[in-house]
């Protein structure tokens, strides 16, 4: 009896998610179809009737971020509705839980190196996910230079956690990362978070050793992420 045609959607789907996962977390050439379908609970003979080869697999693992379904625990439904869509992608994106996420965060940010080396299938893959979120950015910025703005913001918040991701130093990739986040407000027109303590002192007189100004508090972290 053939399988139903939702069987084969949710095979697609476990078999997309598991490749995402392992490609984020190992890149493309260090990931064995073999290993992909272990991971998802599958035998390699079911690979081909889904995907042509594994090039094929990993420009759609790449699109599958685009999906609503597609698990990013660093985002969490937003605390602040009020935000506007462009500055909760902010937030989220130099969250300490999305630089720390190894298997779901943003493809734009975990493989980068291996777009460079792929096919042209891969690259349009990735163009598809800059481009979504150079849209985001547009459709919450005003003139002047609205485009250019979105422009940037979108490689800031790339090259803002792909850099100091690559430094072993963590003073150091913190301040990158807390600096990155800092002009990506800056360019969107939005306010930086402040704690309830930090908006009760503003209020208040203050000495001059309080006059420097004060970093922003660190993008929003779940609660009980590790």
């Amino acid at each position: 009896m053939p399988y139903s045609r939702e069987h084969k959607r949710d095979t697609r789907a476990r078999i997309l998610e598991s490749a995402r996962r392992l490609f984020n977390k190992k890149g493309f050439f260090e990931v064995s179809i073999d290993e992909v379908m272990e991971n998802a609970g599958l035998t390699r003979g079911g690979f081909y009737r889904h995907f042509r080869d594994k090039d094929e697999l990993y420009a759609e693992a790449v699109r599958r971020f685009l999906c609503t379904d597609a698990p990013k625990p660093w985002q969490p439904n937003p605390t602040h509705p009020t935000r506007p869509r462009g500055q909760r992608v902010v937030d989220a994106y130099f969250s300490r839980d999305h630089f720390d996420d190894r298997e779901t965060c943003c493809p734009l940010i975990a493989l980068p190196s291996d777009v460079m080396r792929g096919s042209d299938a891969v690259k349009a893959a990735y163009r598809e996910v800059l481009q979504k979120l150079v849209e985001i950015f547009l459709n919450d910025l005003d003139e002047p230079q609205r485009h250019e703005r979105a422009l940037a913001l979108t490689a800031l918040c790339v090259g803002g956690i792909v850099t100091p991701k690559c430094v072993d130093d963590p003073v150091l990739a913190d301040n990158l990362r807390r600096a990155a986040y800092r002009q990506a407000l800056h360019i969107g027109g939005w306010t930086v978070p402040t704690s309830r303590r930090q908006r009760t002192m503003s209020q208040g007189r203050r000495s001059p050793s309080r006059l420097a100004p004060r970093s922003p508090r660190e993008p929003h972290r779940r609660v009980g992420a590790r």
